[in-house]
């Protein structure tokens, strides 16, 4: 590899082959970006959904146990 590379300018090998490649796996890499993104986005909301569904029974526990109405 470095054999083919060996008599080009650096402009060639720094700017222009990373640009052709992003051309050409653009799509698959900005999907790949979206999944990872949608997945942790998910994996926050439901450690948010838990945790307000632990705080809202834990609250709902100690607040029905104190007033011994039950």
């Amino acid at each position: 590899m470095r054999e083919i590379f060996a008599g080009l300018p650096w402009w060639v090998k720094w700017v222009a082959v990373p640009v052709i490649a992003l051309v050409v796996f653009g799509g698959v890499i900005a999907s790949i970006i979206g999944f990872v993104v949608s997945l942790l986005f998910k994996a926050l909301l439901f450690v948010a959904l838990v945790g307000g569904l632990i705080y809202v029974v834990r609250k709902f526990l100690s607040s029905s146990t104190s007033r011994g109405d039950w």
